[in-house]
C-alpha cells in the first residue's frame, strides 16, 4: 500500500509556532505531493494571516472552528483530509528536512496503521526548552520510553508526533473526547482493533514544550491526572511504575522530616539522583545552566505527575 499523506495540525492561540513549523514543511526533502490541513481551534489569536501566505509553497486548506479541544479538532482535520494516511503534528514542532522521508521509508519497508516519532531539542530552542526536553526523554526520568524502540514490545505514539491511516481512523472513529492521554486511550483502541503500531525512530520532531515552569508543572499534572483513568478503562495497561512520581515526592516530604531527627540517609540518596542527572544532563547538553535547569525541571515533572496522579486516584473524576 502507498500511502498518501495528509498532515494533520490543531491550533490555538499560536500564530507564531505555526509560521515556524510551516517553514519546516515547506523545507521537506520528500518528493512526493502532501497536503497540510490546520484546524483552528475558535482561537482569538488566528492563524489565518500566518496561512496564507503559504498559499504557493504548501498545499494547504485552513478550517476555522469553534473550540472542542485538540482531539476534536484532530477528528475534523481527518475528516476533511483528502489523503489515506494522516500524520498528526502538534503546532509546537519543527520537523526536520528528511521528516517525510523516513516516515515513507518506513511506512514502505514494514507497512503499520499507526506510527510514532520521537522528540528533540533544537539548538535554538532556550535554554529550560532544553531542560525539560531533557526531564521528559531521559532514561533516568521517564525510562527512555519515548523514543527508545528496546525498552517494550509495542511502542504508544504521541499526539505530538503520530500517523494512522485512514482505514484505523474510520475503524477507531479517531481521538476520543478526553482532553489529557488522549493519545494513549487511541492507541489501545487501536491495538483493540487488531492494528499495530510502530516506533519510527528517525522521524523525529523538535518539539518546544512548555516555555515556564509553571506551565510545565501544570502539564505533567495533567498528564498523571489522566493515568488513572486510563487504567480503569483499560485494567490491562495499569503498572505499578505509575505510582513511581507519586512515590518519589512522598519520600522527598518523608527524607525531609527525618533530617531534621539527624537521619540523612534518605536525603543522601535523593542528592545522588539530583547529582547523576546534573551529570548526565550537562554532558548531553554542554551546559551547566541547562543541567541545573534539568534538575528544576524534572522535580516539577515529578511533583506535577504525582500529586495529578494521587488527586486523580482518589479523588476520581467522570472518566470520559
Amino acid at each position: 500500500m502507498k500511502p498518501n499523506y495528509s498532515i494533520i495540525i490543531p491550533v490555538y492561540n499560536r500564530p507564531q509556532e505555526i509560521d515556524e513549523l510551516l517553514t519546516s514543511l515547506t523545507q521537506q526533502n520528500f518528493s512526493e505531493d502532501f497536503e497540510v490541513i490546520l484546524v483552528e481551534d475558535g482561537s482569538d489569536l488566528k492563524s489565518d494571516v500566518i496561512a496564507s501566505t503559504y498559499e504557493n509553497s504548501l498545499d494547504l486548506k485552513y478550517f476555522y472552528k469553534e473550540n472542542s479541544g485538540a482531539g476534536a479538532s484532530r477528528n475534523f482535520g481527518m475528516q476533511k483530509a483528502s489523503g489515506n494516511y494522516f500524520i498528526i503534528l502538534d503546532s509546537d514542532v519543527l520537523v526536520p528536512k528528511n521528516y517525510l522521508v523516513e516516515v515513507n521509508k518506513a511506512l514502505s519497508t514494514s507497512y503499520t496503521d499507526a506510527f510514532g516519532g520521537p522528540d528533540a531539542a533544537h539548538k535554538n530552542f532556550t535554554s529550560l526548552q532544553k531542560a525539560i526536553n531533557y526531564a521528559m526523554t531521559s532514561f533516568l526520568t521517564t525510562g527512555g520510553i519515548r523514543g527508545k524502540k528496546e525498552v517494550f514490545g509495542k511502542f504508544q505514539p504521541r499526539s505530538f508526533n503520530l500517523g494512522i491511516s485512514k482505514k484505523a481512523f474510520i475503524k477507531t472513529n479517531g481521538f476520543s473526547a478526553m482532553k489529557t492521554g488522549e493519545d494513549i486511550d487511541l492507541t489501545y483502541r487501536l491495538w483493540n482493533s487488531g492494528f499495530k503500531t510502530q516506533l519510527i525512530k528517525e522521524a523525529f520532531v523538535y518539539h518546544k514544550r512548555r516555555s515556564t515552569i509553571s506551565q510545565f508543572f501544570k502539564q505533567t499534572f495533567s498528564f498523571g491526572n489522566a493515568r488513572p483513568i486510563l487504567n480503569k478503562n483499560y485494567p490491562e495497561s495499569a503498572k505499578i511504575t505509575y505510582w513511581f512520581p507519586s512515590l518519589f515526592i512522598i519520600g522527598i516530604d518523608i527524607s525531609i522530616i527525618l533530617a531534621f531527627f539527624g537521619f540523612y540517609q534518605m536525603l543522601f540518596v535523593y542528592a545522588g539522583y539530583f547529582f547523576l542527572i546534573l551529570v548526565d544532563s550537562l554532558f548531553k547538553n554542554k551546559s551547566l545552566y541547562v543541567a541545573v535547569l534539568s534538575v528544576f525541571a524534572i522535580l516539577t515533572q515529578f511533583m506535577g505527575y504525582g500529586l495529578g496522579f494521587l488527586e486523580s486516584k482518589f479523588y476520581p473524576k467522570e472518566s470520559k
